[in-house]
C-alpha cells in the first residue's frame, strides 16, 4: 500500500481539481434543472392566464344579450339586487369577491339557519338541498342551466378565478377542511372542474377533494380544455344542479 509519504503532490492536487469539477458541474446541471422547472411553470401559468383572459372577455361580449334578458328577469321576480356578491377563498388562502346572477330570495343567508337541519350533503361541510325554498323560480331554471355562474366570467378577466380549477369555497367550508382538504387553494379557482363535469352537487365533498387534488396534481392545457368541452353536455344534462 502506497504510504501517504511516497504519495505526489501532483497526484492529490489532480484528484482535488477533478472533485471541485464535478461538483461545480452537478451544481450547473442542478441550476439548469431548476431553471427548466421555472421556466416550464411560468409558461403554463402564462398560457393558462392568457387563455382565461380571452375566454373570459369572448364569453361577456359574446353573450351580453344574454347577461341582459337575466338580470330583467331575476329583477322582475322578486326584490333585491340583479347580482349576488359574496366572499370567497382563493389561492392561499387569499379572500375575494365572487359574483352570481342571484337566484336565491334577498333573505337566504338568514333563512339558512332555519334550514342546517335539512342540509342533504352528508359530510355537513357544505349545504346542499334539492328543493331549497330559499331559490325564486327564474332562480331554479338559471341554477338548473348554470346561467347564474356566467358572472363569474368577471372574475377570470380580473384574475380572481380561472376558467378551470377547483371551485372557490366560502370561509366558512374552509375552517372545516382538514390539512388534506386545503390542498384545493393551491390553485387558482375556476368556473368548472372535474367533479362539475361528473355530476357537480351529486358529487360527496370528500370526492370532490379527491377530483380537484387529482386536477392540481396533473395540469395541463390540454386537460383544461378537455374540461371545458364536457361542461356543455353537464350543463345540458342538468345532473346535480340545484
Amino acid at each position: 500500500m502506497q504510504s501517504f509519504l511516497d504519495r505526489s503532490p501532483d497526484a492529490d492536487l489532480d484528484k482535488l481539481v477533478r472533485e471541485l469539477a464535478a461538483r461545480r458541474n452537478g451544481g450547473r446541471r442542478r441550476s439548469l434543472r431548476l431553471k427548466a422547472w421555472r421556466f416550464t411553470v411560468i409558461s403554463a401559468y402564462v398560457m393558462k392566464r392568457a387563455i382565461d383572459i380571452v375566454g373570459s372577455g369572448l364569453g361577456m361580449l359574446i353573450l351580453s344579450p344574454v347577461f341582459l334578458a337575466i338580470a330583467i328577469a331575476v329583477r322582475l321576480s322578486s326584490p333585491g339586487p340583479v347580482i349576488f356578491s359574496q366572499i370567497r377563498v382563493g389561492r392561499y388562502g387569499r379572500h375575494f369577491k365572487f359574483y352570481k346572477f342571484r337566484s336565491m330570495r334577498q333573505d337566504a343567508e338568514a333563512l339558512k339557519e332555519n334550514l342546517k337541519s335539512q342540509n342533504e350533503s352528508k359530510d355537513g361541510v357544505i349545504f346542499k338541498m334539492k328543493d331549497d325554498p330559499r331559490i325564486t323560480k327564474v332562480g331554479r331554471f338559471i341554477r338548473h342551466a348554470s346561467l347564474d355562474e356566467l358572472p363569474q366570467l368577471w372574475n377570470v378577466f380580473i384574475g380572481d378565478m380561472s376558467l378551470v380549477g377547483p371551485r372557490p369555497p366560502v370561509p366558512s367550508e374552509v375552517r372545516e377542511y382538514t390539512l388534506e382538504d386545503r390542498k384545493r387553494l393551491d390553485v387558482i379557482p375556476g368556473i368548472t372542474c372535474l367533479w362539475q363535469v361528473n355530476g357537480r352537487s351529486d358529487i360527496p365533498f370528500n370526492e370532490q377533494v379527491r377530483l380537484d387534488k387529482e386536477y392540481i396534481l396533473t395540469p395541463g392545457v390540454w386537460k383544461d380544455f378537455k374540461i371545458l368541452l364536457k361542461t356543455i353536455p353537464a350543463i345540458i344534462s342538468g345532473k346535480g344542479a340545484y
